[in-house]
């Protein structure tokens, strides 16, 4: 069975994620999230609706990129194409998946758009805020699977729904280009500064041994290593391990992981941490790769049983950051398909 057939036994998987979410509360995100989906369906032309809404099964769902739209062509309706009452039901879509943090950073990332057609001049690339597109998968409803995906240049958010419960929100991946704004009416602004600096204090907490530990390269690699790979493995090395941490250096670590579970709304960013949780916090590991100091390239990664960070700032002078957070097998729901499989067999 393809794992994009998880689509098609919605009653069956209804009963799964209930044994295995329980009363988690990652549901508490869901009925505002299907009543926004909802609205912002209701609002679309017929024309638009078509090229917006998908099947659950459909390979669209799966297809997923973090560069400009020149470079990789999105499936879905377009910031700039929908008239002021679209856009606000799609802003209040994104608003019911992420903690209010969580999207004013991805509205900041999207206004870097702006900043970059300023710095470019209007170069080869089109930059605009608004070619930002939200796609929707299945039918929005408590009893059936369905998922939504919002993406851009810097921006890949995308978030399945079983049984009425929110059970994956990753891949999802932010970037920052520039990482801090140096000029201009937005100089000093940096989109995903809790992201360098959580890091960069557990890094400096470290003493040499503990540092040793935790670099595994000098030089660090051009982007995130997992790349837009639709399944991803664990990452080796692995860097220095939480056992090998002090308490409050642990708690570091911990902050570090929040920089990314807190852009979530709330529900879903407590489902993440229960299951980070539930794996083995003493099994997480802390790796950095380049430079020390600001201004250097440097990379760094945060792994676990279930999860992987990757940080990138390399590019343009070590200006320009890519982060995302993966799921080994949570990504797109994939955990509860092989689940439903073994259980199920068809």
């Amino acid at each position: 069975m393809k794992r994009s057939e998880l689509g098609r036994f919605p009653l069956l998987l209804g009963v799964l994620v209930s044994a295995v979410l329980g009363s988690t509360s990652c549901r508490s995100n869901t009925d505002e999230m299907l009543a926004a989906a909802d609205l912002f369906i209701s609002t679309l032309s017929e024309d638009q609706r078509g090229r917006a809404v998908f099947a659950f099964e459909d390979d669209e769902r799966l297809r997923w990129h973090f560069i400009p739209p020149e470079m990789f062509p999105r499936a879905g309706v377009a910031l700039k194409e929908m008239n002021p009452e679209q856009r606000d039901r799609a802003h209040d879509l994104i608003k019911s998946a992420l903690s209010q943090s969580g999207y004013m950073t991805t509205v900041q990332i999207m206004e870097l758009e702006d900043v970059l057609q300023e710095l470019e001049g209007g170069g080869r690339l089109a930059r605009d805020s608004e070619e930002y597109v939200l796609s929707v998968f299945g039918t929005p409803s408590a009893d059936t699977s369905w998922g939504w995906r919002f993406e851009g240049h810097h921006v890949s958010l995308h978030f399945t729904i079983v049984g009425g419960a929110v059970i994956s929100s990753s891949p999802a991946f932010l970037g920052a280009n520039p990482a801090e704004v140096l000029d201009g009416p937005s100089k000093g602004l940096r989109a995903l500064a809790d992201k360098e600096d959580a890091a960069r204090t557990l890094l400096q907490a470290l003493d040499a041994g503990q540092r040793e530990m935790a670099m595994i390269s000098d030089v660090a690699p051009r982007d995130i290593v997992t790349g837009t790979e639709l399944e991803i493995d664990p990452l080796t090395p692995v860097g220095i391990g939480a056992t090998m941490l002090s308490q409050e250096q642990r708690s570091l670590l911990m902050d570090l992981i929040r920089a990314y579970t807190s852009v979530m709304a709330e529900g879903i960013a407590a489902y993440r941490l229960e299951r980070l949780d539930e794996a083995g916090i003493d099994k997480i590991a802390f790796a950095w790769a380049g430079g020390l100091e600001r201004g250097e390239q440097h990379y760094y990664r945060v792994q676990g049983p279930t999860f992987l960070i990757e940080y990138d700032n390399t590019q343009n002078d070590a200006n320009h950051i890519h982060s995302v957070w993966r799921e080994f097998d949570g990504d797109f729901g994939r955990d509860l398909l092989r689940e439903h499989v073994s259980s199920n067999p068809h």
